[in-house]
Parts: structure tokens; C-alpha cells; sequence
């Protein structure tokens, strides 16, 4: 943390505040704070927190290994924003928003310059007057995805933290965790805005223990870019803090949500007991990876059968059919073999993917890499405008919590990164131009509501006596999410989802009333919350699209309609 410090009442008070420190989350800090826009907000400095669970790089987007898509000058010949938006709408089942997908494929390349603006060092081709090496993905008909080897997230994280921890105008609040949203009804137009939040910081107690202080953050304007929700399963690519805080908390505050059925299961996650959540790239398909049985099942290369465009086939597809064959053959997994291509040009490509595996015994030079399919991306969450609006007045949402349109029913590869930037963009734009008027009109000295925000109520509540309940459901919610709503489902299943999940969300809202919050059960409140969203997104298709397929509904319909849900009290 740098400068923060609250006001008499305990409320720490922020133009905006920012809960997420991933790429969305980050560039949208910095954004806010570039350009001479800026310097339209008054003599007073712009003060932002970010608020983060963990760590500043504990979120998904360090992981991130393939790249960002982006068709720029210099890119392959014939490619086209065009050819970059048809591939979007072909992955997404026709179902991508068409106005946000042009938004964000024609912002990519400013948004790859304001990268390597930020000190991001993508690899280049070698030579006098190199360019951005290029490389392909699963989905995409080009060349056009820009990367640093093969740990991109990485390498943008740690120049993007390195600037949000240098600029004096951030306050970084780490070990916070989102506890909900604070709104209220603008007494000028009646509408529900956001006013700031509670969360509850953990670095006093420890967050060995799951305790610490609630705190109160006044903001006049909240951005929601806590990733996605992928701890709902059991299986998955994403870190320990993808438990859909932001989503879950945007619709307890009134938010309509987005197609949620459609839950990305990455194809190719390593599997070893020892690896947890280990992604193999798309990247190293689209460089000639072949997928095969394993040797026990006749190790035959199988995603000719399943699909004309074999392993550059969309995730979706790949996926399902590593599903099929697992099941078809009962083994535990499959094996993706990059070894024909040799280990100078294993080393170059992928050196992370390789120390990785060597480092578990496996060299990816000489023998395949066995892998499984995991939940890997949130498409769907909380409906924004192509600003990042969301329902409420003030409160924003980026990256995986937001639903943009540009996913549709499936997300291309490399698609996410560059959504996160270019939206960052627009949410400051926003942001910026709203915060003008707000500043002018506490120049006039207007009264802010903002200043005497409720503080958190703990005086109805105890310490938890025995911490199993949470270790419990969590466990069970993440299998009945894994056996009931997962790459394949059906009526029955869903049912008994839905039936399990009421269960068990009665069951936490009882532990959430008596007992003090700890991250644990604000996590757990969270997932059974999203786990509900997605059962009731599953159980309204009444079709097969995109990542969403059912064994009742195998058609696909003539119209791609989004799912949308509204929370009762909207």
C-alpha cells in the first residue's frame, strides 16, 4: 500500500477504485491516469486503489502463456480485421456481439503499442529491422498472435505491477478480499449507483487463518475486474483466486448477468500429481502438436475424425473430443506430442512449457505430454455496454467478470488478453469523463454521499467455531459442478445440479449470517452463487452451441440468442 490512509469515520475514500489486479485491472489503473484528458480533473490529484486478494501477480492473467491477437501492419500477408472478426463470430458459434468484437479487433493493434509502451518486450523475428513474430492458434486462420515465447501473461504482468507500484497516485491494497458492493439510489435520477464497497483485508490476521478487519472504501467510480470462475470446478487451469467474486457481487447488487452456460474447458492441461493447474498452450497446437491415444489404447493421432481442421480445431471442439475418447477408451487422459518438431525448436518455442515438464520428469523434446481438459475461461458474467457499464450507475466491469459480446458461445484463443486492454481503454475514457463533472460539482460544494458511507455491522456475529462446513461444501459443490455441469450435459443432470446447489446455498447463507467472514466462506458464497447462474444459464438453452452442449438439445437453432439472467430485485 502507498499513501492510503482513512478518514476520521474509517471509510478510505478513492475517485476510483479498482478490485483486481490483472491485465484489465492494472492497464485500467494506469490508463486513468495517462493522457491530457487527465489533466482535466482539477488541481487534485486522481487517487486510486487496487484492491487484490492475494499478491499484485496472483491472478490469471501472469499465466496466461499463448499470446494476444492482434492484425497489425506488419503481420501476415492477407490477413484483415475482417478475417480476425469472422474467425471471432466462427469460434464464438455466431453468437459474438458483432459491434464489441469490431471494437476490440480494431483496437488491438493501439492496444500492442500501448503494451510495448509500458516496457512489455514481445519476442521478435530475428534480423536487422525485426518485427513482432507472429505465431498461430487453434481458431484463427492467420498468423497474427503477439507474444513473449511462451509466458505472455507473465511478461505483461510484471511490467504493468512494476508501473501501477511506482506511480504515486495508486494505493495498492493486496490481501483484500471483495466482501460486496455498496449502493444507493441517486437522489437526482433515481437510479441505483455504486458508491464503493466492503472488502475484507487479511493482512493484519493473516490470511493463514482466514481473518482480519472489514473495511470500508468510498468510491466514485468501482471497477469490477476480478477474473473469472474457475474454482467452481474441480478440475481446473485458473489460480486458487478465480471464484467469481466480481460476478457473484455485481448480481447481489442488482446486475443482469450473461451467458453463463458457457463455461471454456482449456483441451490440454498437464496431467501429473504433482502439477496443479498447469496449462500446455494452444500454442503448441497451432505449431504442429498432434494429439494421440495413449500407447495402452493404440496411441493413434484421433482429432482427424472428429473434426476437418484437427488440432486447430476451436477449443470447444477439441475439447469434447479429448472428453470422448477418454471416456470411449477409459483411460485417465491423452498425450499431445510436439517431440517430431526437435528440441532446438522445443527450447525456442516453448522454454516455460519445457523447463516445466522436464522439472516433472517429462522432456517434451523427446516424448509426449500427457494432458486432460480442465475449466480454463469464463465467457459469459456481468453485462456491460461497450464502455464497460454495467446496470448500476458508477460500476463498472472488465476482463473475465465482465460479458462483453465479444466471446459469443466460445472464446478465441488469445482474444481475452486484448479485451482486457482495449476495454481498459474505454472504461477510463468513461470514467474520466464522468469524474470531470463529478469534480466540478464538488467545486461548487455539492455534498457527497460518499462521506458517510454505513461501516460494516459485525455486532449480530461470532467467530466460527469449526471451519469443516466450508471445507465440505466447497469440496462438494466443486465435484457436483465437475460430475453434473461439465464439457457434456443433460436435463437430469442439470436438475440434480440445481437441486444440490439450493442445498447447499441455504447451508452458507446461515454460516454468512452467524458468523464472521473469513476468505474462505466469502469465496464459497461466491461459487455457489456463480454455480447457480450457471445451472440456471445451462437449463434455459434448449439447443447445443458454442461450449455449452447437451445431449437433450443437440441441435443448434437458425438464431443465436444470448442467454440473459435478471436478478429479482431488478
Amino acid at each position: 500500500m502507498a499513501n492510503a490512509s482513512p478518514t476520521p469515520s474509517g471509510t478510505y475514500s478513492y475517485d476510483a477504485v479498482i478490485v483486481g489486479s490483472g491485465l484489465a485491472g492494472l492497464s485500467t489503473a494506469l490508463k486513468l491516469l495517462q493522457g491530457p484528458e487527465t489533466e482535466t480533473l482539477g488541481s487534485e490529484p486522481f487517487r486510486i486503489a487496487v484492491l487484490t486478494k492475494g499478491a499484485l501477480a496472483d491472478g490469471a492473467s501472469g499465466w496466461a502463456q499463448g499470446g494476444i491477437a492482434a492484425v497489425l501492419e506488419r503481420g501476415e500477408e492477407g490477413d484483415s480485421f475482417a478475417a480476425h472478426i469472422a474467425d471471432t463470430q466462427v469460434a464464438g458459434a455466431w453468437l459474438s456481439d458483432e459491434a464489441a468484437t469490431t471494437q476490440v479487433v480494431e483496437g488491438a493493434p493501439v492496444a500492442i503499442a500501448w503494451l510495448q509502451a509500458q516496457g512489455v518486450a514481445f519476442t521478435q523475428e530475428p534480423g536487422a529491422h525485426p518485427a513482432l513474430h507472429l505465431t498461430r492458434e487453434g481458431g484463427h486462420s492467420h498468423r497474427r498472435i503477439v507474444h513473449a515465447t511462451d509466458a505472455t501473461g507473465a511478461v505483461v504482468q510484471e511490467s504493468l505491477i512494476a508501473a501501477v507500484r511506482a506511480h504515486p497516485a495508486i494505493d495498492v491494497f493486496e490481501q483484500t478480499t471483495l466482501v460486496d458492493l455498496i449502493v444507493q439510489n441517486d437522489s437526482t435520477t433515481g437510479r441505483p449507483r455504486c458508491v464503493g464497497l466492503y472488502a475484507l483485508d487479511s493482512r493484519d490476521d493473516g490470511a493463514s487463518t482466514g481473518g482480519g478487519i472489514v473495511r470500508t472504501f468510498a468510491a466514485h467510480h468501482t471497477l469490477l475486474a476480478t477474473g473469472g470462475a474457475g474454482k467452481v470446478y474441480l478440475y481446473t487451469s485458473n489460480p486458487d483466486t478465480a471464484t467469481g467474486d466480481g460476478i457473484a457481487a455485481a448480481w447481489r447488487a442488482g446486475c443482469r448477468i450473461g451467458n453463463m452456460e458457457f463455461i471454456q474447458f482449456h483441451p490440454t492441461c498437464l496431467y501429473h500429481p504433482e502439477a496443479k493447474s498447469f496449462l500446455i498452450s494452444e500454442a503448441v497446437r497451432g505449431e504442429g502438436g498432434l494429439l494421440r491415444l495413449p500407447e495402452s489404447a493404440g496411441g493413434a493421432r484421433f482429432m482427424p475424425e472428429h473434426d476437418e481442421r484437427a488440432e486447430l480445431a476451436p477449443r470447444d471442439v477439441v475439447a469434447r473430443a479429448i472428453d470422448f475418447e477418454m471416456k470411449k477408451h477409459g483411460v485417465d487422459c491423452v498425450y499431445l506430442d510436439i517431440s517430431h518438431k526437435g528440441e532446438a525448436f522445443v527450447r525456442e518455442h516453448f522454454p516455460t512449457i519445457h523447463a516445466r515438464c522436464l522439472s516433472l520428469g517429462i522432456d517434451i523434446a523427446r516424448q509426449p505430454i500427457p494432458v486432460v481438459p480442465a475449466a480454463h475461461y469464463t465467457c459469459g458474467g456481468v453485462l456491460t455496454d461497450l464502455a464497460g457499464r454495467t446496470d448500476i450507475a458508477n460500476l463498472y466491469a472488465a476482463g473475465e467478470t465482465a460479458c462483453t459480446g465479444l466471446h459469443g458461445a466460445n472464446r478465441l484463443a488469445s482474444n481475452s488478453l486484448v479485451e482486457c486492454v482495449v476495454f481498459a481503454q474505454e472504461v477510463s475514457d468513461a470514467i474520466k469523463s464522468e469524474a470531470s463533472g463529478a469534480r466540478h460539482t464538488r467545486a461548487d460544494g455539492q455534498n457527497d454521499s460518499q462521506v458517510s458511507l454505513p461501516a460494516w455491522d459485525e455486532s449480530q456475529v461470532t467467530d466460527a467455531d469449526e471451519q469443516v462446513v466450508i471445507a465440505h461444501n466447497w469440496d462438494e459443490l466443486r465435484r457436483l459442478m465437475w460430475n453434473y455441469v461439465g464439457i457434456v450435459r443433460t436435463n437430469k443432470r442439470l436438475e440434480r445440479a440445481a437441486h444440490r446447489i439450493a442445498l447447499l446455498q441455504s447451508e452458507i447463507d446461515e454460516f454468512y449470517a452467524n458468523f464472521r467472514v473469513t476468505r474462505d466462506l466469502l469465496e464459497l458464497r461466491n461459487l455457489v452463487q456463480v454455480a447457480e447462474l450457471i445451472v440456471r444459464s445451462a437449463q434455459s438453452r434448449h439447443e447445443s452451441r458454442g461450449l455449452h452442449f447437451s445431449r437433450d438439445y443437440p441441435q443448434t437453432d437458425a438464431v443465436a440468442l444470448p442467454t440473459v439472467l435478471v436478478p429479482s430485485k431488478a
